[in-house]
């Protein structure tokens, strides 16, 4: 048996050729895999015990194929079929790009009930003429709208970002800019990192490369906002009630750890096991878990 939270490839490669990344030359042009072998190890997978799917690519936004009528569909449309197979309670998908994100799955995060609502959805800076220099398709501007109409399908939906500090060429008022994007979002989780010179990216030739020390405060700045987002979210959580998906047992015993709907570590103490769905009301919230009280064993 797997673990009750499984993953399943659906796609590789990358055609977006951000000027950072080496991913669209060591793993070449985006690739589809097949629906009817996506369907099929997904049912082995919960067969198997997977309680929850995260479905994974370079851009995992960017699949399609032919669904068992032969019909074009796209991953919103994978979704949903994988939603109507018995046993599985959850879905995921990451990472996505921007340019990739259609009306039909903005639909499906209100209209599936089974895709968690949560959202991983890069954005990399919140200045525009560093988002151009990086090739990136989307401004600011129209990042922001997009998650308006994600959260208009589903207004509970938890944000997720990635984000570059340092890039060649930006300055403290771009920085600036992207904190305030932060600020303008409000994301439960977030990763950030330092921009890291690839090999054979034009960006790794650039002008104006950053030094270490500016990219360090920056990054140090970034990560606090981000962090005091995060525990704000999950203050915003307290006395909230959904199921969490039990992963495995926690330091004390009788404590379990499982995850919310919206990707949040939660413990808990209850008579119960792996891929067990329990019902709670969150309780104290720190910056990185919450704290719960089990109200029913499902």
């Amino acid at each position: 048996r797997i673990g009750p939270a499984a993953f399943l490839t659906v796609q590789e490669g990358c055609d977006k050729f951000c000027t950072y990344c080496v991913v669209p030359y060591t793993r070449g042009a985006e690739i589809s895999r097949p629906y009817r072998d996506l369907m099929a190890e997904a049912e082995r997978l919960v067969e198997a015990g997977a309680k929850e799917i995260t479905l994974l690519g370079q851009n995992v936004s960017a699949w399609s194929g032919e669904d068992a009528k032969g019909r074009v569909t796209g991953l919103a449309g994978l979704v949903r079929d994988l939603a109507r197979i018995d046993g599985l309670a959850r879905i995921r998908y990451t990472t996505s790009h921007p340019a990739d994100m259609d009306d039909d799955l903005i639909a499906a995060h209100g209209e599936t009930p089974k895709l968690m609502p949560f959202l991983h959805l890069p954005v990399q800076s919140g200045a525009n003429r560093v988002l151009r220099a990086m090739n990136r398709s989307h401004t600011a501007e129209s990042y922001l709208k997009l998650l308006d109409r994600f959260r208009a399908a589903r207004p509970d939906i938890a944000l997720s970002g990635d984000f570059i500090v340092g890039f060649p060429g930006e300055t403290e008022a771009e920085f600036a800019e992207t904190l305030a994007l932060v600020d303008a979002v409000g994301y439960a989780q977030a990763f950030s990192f330092k921009f890291s010179p690839r090999p054979g990216t034009p960006a790794s030739s650039m002008d104006g490369q950053i030094a270490s020390e500016v990219m360090d405060e920056r990054l140090q700045r970034l990560q606090a906002a981000l962090n005091r987002h995060q525990h704000a979210f999950n203050r915003a959580s307290t006395g909230k009630r959904c199921e969490v998906l039990v992963e495995r047992r926690g330091k004390l015993p009788g404590q379990w750890l499982g995850k919310s709907p919206w990707l949040q570590s939660v413990w808990f103490e209850a008579q119960c096991g792996p891929g067990d769905l329990v019902t709670v009301e969150l309780g104290e919230a720190g910056p990185n878990s919450l704290a719960a009280r089990v109200l029913e064993m499902a």
